[in-house]
């Protein structure tokens, strides 16, 4: 119900802020983030039931590396709500001028493309938790299927492609600044996190020499 509620304030934020109910867009991205999200969350949790209940465990959290402590909640926080309040805002107060229809349609790409990888990822992973935590003593293995074949931290990667996709989706320019926030976020918490699973996790430096890239093929 949480999960819910947090979907539904996202949408509510944006057209609050956008002061528009006839915003085409803000309507089709609420759409987007509503059924990638719930969506996701049921199918991973039909394909590894109880991994829903298992990412909000308390214990989780206070077991987490203390880097992760504070990266977690700031990386969960930065890719989706200062966003909506600056493309709101900034498509109340005209800050930015429309963009043509054909860029409003590459960023709704960009958006559907990132949240499928990462419902994707939540789905395939059955040790995808909302913190940095390793549990060899409960079976905790590499996951080298689905996206993981390709990148290796998939879901980070289908975070940042909503960020920019948002700018060009809800005729935005002023959200580059809280995207260029939530990209660094999300770019240190990756590097943390896989020098993490290459020292405690075993199996993943073997896996990180099969996978190089962590985020973008043939990048980074």
């Amino acid at each position: 119900m949480r999960l819910v509620v947090v979907y539904l304030l996202i949408p509510l934020v944006l057209l609050i802020c956008g002061g528009d109910l006839g915003w085409w867009q803000a309507w089709l991205y609420s759409l987007l983030i509503v059924a990638t999200g719930i969506g996701g969350r049921l199918w991973a949790e039909r394909r590894h039931p109880g991994l829903t209940a298992e990412r909000q465990n308390i214990e989780n959290y206070q077991n987490a590396k203390a880097w992760d402590k504070v990266l977690a909640p700031l990386m969960a926080v930065s890719i989706v709500f200062p966003l909506v309040i600056v493309a709101g805002l900034d498509h109340r107060y005209h800050w930015s001028p429309e963009f043509p229809l054909w860029v409003n349609a590459v960023g709704f790409i960009l958006i559907a493309l990132g949240y499928f990888l990462g419902a994707w990822s939540l789905a395939e992973n059955r040790f995808f938790y909302s913190v940095v935590l390793i549990q060899t003593d409960r079976g905790h293995v590499v996951c080298d299927s689905g996206p993981y074949r390709f990148v290796r931290h998939p879901a980070y990667a289908g975070s940042i492609f909503p960020l920019f996709g948002i700018v060009l989706a809800l005729d935005s320019f002023w959200t580059l600044f809280p995207v260029a926030a939530a990209t660094i976020i999300t770019v240190l918490r990756t590097v943390l996190e896989d020098r993490t699973l290459q020292d405690e996790l075993p199996g993943y430096r073997d896996y990180a020499r099969r996978v190089r890239y962590r985020l973008l093929p043939g990048i980074f």
